[in-house]
């Protein structure tokens, strides 16, 4: 203890112990803030799964419990402050940073690896990009605890009650690390300006310091640099900084929010790497995806008199009713009220159809209607919520449904074969509305996959006057020739859907693995997308790669 305190007398910003635990308070702050930041910039371009939490939470934990162990080992050699507060000015700046060379970093992460893992390119991309970007920093943070304890105990008697005052302050800290970006800081001002916010919060603290020591201040005005020119630059270019034609790029508190106006339509994107959440036809006329195909459930349903959309989004599918059917009362669900708004602004959203903020699940348990069609088309990201894909759920569903009222559910992966994401979803839905009562539609040119299920209990399968009722339904409902001759095309891709085996994967409340699944058929896909690159690499070598790609 004594070495301990010699150091402290030279630096008399430490005598009263109060900077100590205030460098704990803001440090215990920094790291649950760059945790949720890390969230947030892998969600665009990873997803924000449960499996890419985890990933983020574990090497988060690694990074921290390595600080720790060497954090006590440095302290314990050689009890200097100034060391320690180095470390947390390193920190700070590279976080400053990451706004900055983050998202480059991930896309450069993500091209090599494509070319390169065969198999969970998306654990591993994500795992490696938080090892790269997050390890370090939060690494330094953790060695904060233990050299803070050296400096602050001045008595064995008193040990226990420096640590527990040192472990509040980081706990006092670390909540509002975690409230501050969810609630205020992310929404209000986005995940680049957050990362900006707390590192300069945690970086004041070790300029002080040497500022008040009149030591170090080369080192500090160079991270004030780094803090500045990542400020300056950030906000120049966004999470997908290779698009030129983008309307709106923001976040809400769930999602990424991408709008791309192109020629022939307006679309809205939750991740910049895959896939189109909402689209409005500038020519009013059919999209060419998924939400096609889905106007056949009012056709297979007995009556075309109201629906609700569970996962609105931008109100694509609600258009299309309207355009089609234009009798029809239209509810939307929708639990982004970011994207609610996006679709009055972008989207020519019609303002007479009511939108609710909730959650779907939620939403329905509460509702006393009931439906001719309810289309279930809510993702989080790329992956299914799990509480909108097991038994429980879709009995809701069957509830809300009229007598021979149709649920059409989008499967946003074509994905089959033993132990799919939509074997599963299959086997779950046909164990509520039974597999005779149930029919599946891919979507031309697309990943997609439209499953029609029909609340009835007369016996008579619905493949049997499917194809026939289709289109004259569509025919004597709509009364548009292009929606009739449509699904002309969509009654020769109409499947049925067999029955579930004993050892059917069976989704529940208790256990739905929808991410896992979910993860493999995108594993699928990005595997048939980057074969040809592979073996272009593994034949000509990384040169022949870049000719390819040019």
């Amino acid at each position: 203890m004594a070495k301990a305190s010699e150091r402290t007398k030279d630096r008399p910003i430490l005598n009263s112990k109060i900077f100590l635990y205030i460098t704990e308070f803001f440090s215990g702050m920094a790291v649950m803030a760059a945790e949720l930041g890390a969230s947030r910039l892998l969600a665009p371009y990873f997803s924000s799964s449960q499996i890419v939490w985890t990933i983020i939470i574990g090497t988060i934990m690694i990074a921290l419990a390595l600080g720790a162990v060497f954090g006590g080992r440095w302290a314990d050699r050689d009890p200097d402050p100034d060391r320690l507060y180095r470390r947390i000015l390193i920190a700070a700046a590279w976080i400053a940073l990451i706004p900055l060379v983050g998202k480059y970093l991930i896309i450069a992460i993500s091209g090599l690896l494509i070319v390169t893992v065969s198999t969970n390119f998306l654990v591993v991309a994500a795992f490696v990009s938080c090892m790269i970007i997050f390890v370090p920093p939060l690494f330094l943070l953790g060695t904060v605890t233990p050299g803070l304890n050296k400096f602050a105990t001045d008595s064995l008697d008193t040990n226990a009650s420096v640590v527990g005052r040192l472990s509040a302050c980081n706990t006092i800290g670390s909540i509002l690390g975690t409230f501050l970006p969810t609630f205020v800081t992310i929404p209000a001002v986005g995940t680049f300006v957050t990362f900006l916010i707390f590192s300069g919060v945690l970086m004041a603290i070790p300029i002080v310091y040497f500022v008040a020591a009149r030591t170090r201040l080369v080192a500090s005005a160079v991270s004030v640099v780094a803090f500045v020119v990542s400020a300056v630059a950030s906000p120049m270019s966004g999470f997908a900084f290779w698009e030129s034609n983008l309307a709106y790029e923001g976040e809400s508190i769930y999602n990424y929010l991408q709008v791309k106006n192109l020629s022939d339509r307006t679309i809205l994107s939750t991740n910049v790497l895959f896939g189109v959440q909402s689209v409005s036809m500038k020519d009013r006329g059919l999209t060419g995806m998924y939400y096609d195909t889905a106007l056949a459930a009012p056709a297979l349903a007995d009556r075309a008199d109201s629906a609700l959309i569970l996962g609105m989004g931008t109100g694509t599918y609600a258009r299309q009713l309207r355009r089609y059917y234009p009798g029809m009362e239209i509810t939307g669900v929708e639990i982004d009220s970011k994207i609610t708004a996006l679709a009055g602004e972008y989207f020519d959203q019609p303002a007479d159809i009511p939108v609710t903020t909730y959650d779907g699940r939620a939403w329905l348990a509460a509702d006393r209607n009931t439906y001719d069609v309810i289309m279930v088309d809510a993702y989080q990201d790329i992956t299914i919520p799990f509480q909108m894909s097991s038994t429980e759920f879709f009995k809701l569903v069957r509830r809300h449904l009229n007598p021979g009222g149709v649920m059409v559910v989008n499967m946003n992966m074509i994905s089959d074969g033993e132990g799919s994401i939509n074997e599963a979803l299959s086997d779950t839905i046909a164990s509520v509305f039974g597999a005779s009562n149930m029919l599946t539609a891919d979507v031309p040119n697309a990943t997609n996959r439209e499953l029609f299920a029909k609340a009835t209990d007369d016996g008579s399968p619905l493949a049997d006057a499917a194809r026939g009722d289709l289109v004259a339904n569509t025919a004597a409902r709509s009364g548009d020739g292009e929606l009739e001759r449509y699904m002309n095309g969509v009654s020769s891709r109409l499947r049925e859907v067999e029955e579930p085996g004993v050892d059917a994967t069976i989704l529940t409340d208790d256990k739905a693995p929808v991410e896992v699944l979910g993860m493999r058929a995108i594993d699928r896909l990005i595997a048939e997308q980057a074969g040809p690159y592979r073996e272009i690499l593994r034949t000509e070598g990384i040169g022949g790669l870049m000719r390819a790609v040019q």
